[in-house]
């Protein structure tokens, strides 16, 4: 699996993170690199909050699964590639379709399967159960440490009220 963070990409850059690139193709490309495309070939792209993913790479990223060949960047070779595509995000991208921020066609492409994974304050019952996991892994003398009532009263109903 290759995952891609489409939050911390530079303009300038995300293109070669998704296609790679050539050696020479811009200033600082001082080797070939193969980009997420390539990588994922056979395999599955995860674009993580994909809704952050600009314009301009929504259409590319939607030719290459239409297609299923790139180029890298300063490359003139159209490889091939076939990968499993899953894509997570926090926003609404029904939404930002309609506000002209995501492109309709890709949303299509995309949307085939959703799953909705609700919050914890609308599954408050999984909070200790998450809590008592992480203090077991991150104990390192082993000793089976217990949530005293106050921590238990912030966790399941003071973190819940903040948040409405």
């Amino acid at each position: 699996m290759i995952a891609v963070d489409c939050t911390t990409h530079i303009p300038q850059l995300s293109g070669s993170e998704f296609f790679g690139h050539e050696r020479g193709a811009f200033t600082g490309a001082v080797a070939s690199r193969d980009g997420a495309f390539a990588l994922a070939d056979k395999g599955t792209l995860f674009p993580d909050e994909i809704g952050e993913l600009l314009l301009e790479l929504q259409a590319q990223l939607l030719r290459v699964i239409r297609e299923n060949t790139f180029k890298k960047i300063g490359g003139n070779i159209w490889e091939k590639t076939d990968f499993r595509l899953i894509c997570a995000t926090n926003k609404d991208l029904a939404q930002l379709v309609s506000a002209g921020k995501f492109r309709a066609d890709l949303y299509y492409r995309i949307a085939g399967w959703i799953i909705r994974l609700p919050s914890l304050n609308e599954r408050i019952e999984d909070i200790m159960h998450l809590a008592k996991y992480f203090i077991t892994q991150n104990n390192p003398s082993g000793e089976i440490l217990e949530i005293d009532d106050a921590v238990y009263y912030y966790l399941t109903v003071g973190l819940t009220a903040n948040n409405e």
